[in-house]
């Protein structure tokens, strides 16, 4: 005999205050993230180059680490030329370069503007009441002075990334015109989001063929691991992919500021999701003829290379749930 609807409600309650915990908890683990990094930036391992001669490099070093201990990963270099080059090589974010006048910092802003700005902030007290002359050896774009550009253009080709892997799997059924849709989506994607960026907002510079490159495998891993998903776990593979390229992988992934800004370990952890690797690998293109992107360029490749996989595996349908419209339209894969 079936149980009376009053028995069966309890239980829906109690799951919905559930549900309604767990989404706070993690709006309070989110929003942290969202804010710290622009409210209350505080470096954790940034890595920085203190360059001149000894023993005043290394004196200079200790002198940093003493002040702010776990802030900096710093290594010493001879001179200015040596430094500006590994700034180049995306080696690190800022040289301290010693020399008989002073102190005087050399940045790349093309990597983090928020690390720029902040170094710069904070060394003016090292002039001595005057002001520590700043050199920007890899300078953001013209038409993007703050970088504000870069992170608002790079975060909406996430958004159409799982929008566009979830259509593949709610409207289509096989496995042949979900992998032949990603292939499309991500060689339009690449080069119709690098020429907007590049040639019409102008807020990336570099090498064209190279972005689109970058973006193209950003979208295509993204798109890839929502369609993958859902592919073999239904909708709510569909949801887990929205979780792990989306809702978690965006505060996670640095992109306005830099991961050495958010709380330990959260900032390694972004790097590995499909956003963080995405914005790594595109400003490795821009600003640094691809200069450290390439551990973010095999990540990004795992995943496209696993999402894929997934597609092509073809989860079975069930016997009782009805075809698509455009599933009824193919007749093969």
């Amino acid at each position: 005999m079936a149980q009376p609807q009053a028995h069966r409600q309890p239980p829906a309650l109690v799951l919905g205050v559930v549900i309604a915990v767990a989404v706070v908890l993690l709006q309070a683990l989110l929003v942290p993230l969202f804010v710290t990094p622009v409210a209350e930036p505080e470096p954790h391992d940034l890595p920085v180059i203190v360059a001149g001669p000894e023993p005043a490099a290394s004196a200079f070093a200790d002198q940093l680490t003493s002040a702010r201990p776990g802030a900096f990963e710093i290594t010493t270099m001879p001179d200015a030329a040596t430094a500006d080059a590994a700034l180049r090589d995306r080696e690190a974010y800022a040289a301290f370069v010693v020399g008989a006048d002073g102190v005087a910092l050399h940045t790349a802003s093309g990597a983090s503007p928020t690390v720029a700005s902040l170094l710069t902030q904070a060394t003016q007290h090292l002039g001595g009441g005057q002001p520590v002359p700043v050199t920007d050896v890899v300078p953001t774009d013209t038409g993007d002075p703050r970088g504000a550009g870069f992170s608002s253009g790079f975060l909406p080709l996430a958004m159409t990334s799982l929008a566009m892997g979830a259509l593949l799997v709610l409207v289509l059924r096989r496995r042949g015109p979900r992998l032949l849709g990603l292939a499309a989506y991500a060689t339009l994607a690449g080069l119709v989001a690098a020429a907007v960026l590049q040639y019409w907002l102008g807020v990336i510079p570099g090498d064209y063929l190279m972005n689109a490159a970058a973006i193209g495998l950003f979208t295509l891993a993204a798109a890839a691991t929502v369609a993958g998903l859902g592919s073999v776990l239904g909708r709510p593979g569909v949801m887990l992919g929205a979780l792990v390229v989306f809702l978690v992988a965006n505060p996670l992934s640095a992109v306005g500021s830099a991961p050495e800004l958010l709380p330990e370990p959260w900032g390694a952890v972004g790097q590995w999701l499909p956003v963080g690797a995405g914005a790594t690998l595109l400003r490795s293109t821009a600003y640094f003829d691809g200069a450290g992107g390439g551990t973010a360029a095999l990540i990004l490749a795992g995943y496209a290379l696993v999402g894929l996989a997934l597609v092509a595996i073809r989860r079975k349908a069930r016997p009782d749930q009805p075809a698509t419209v455009v599933d009824r339209e193919l007749v093969a894969a």
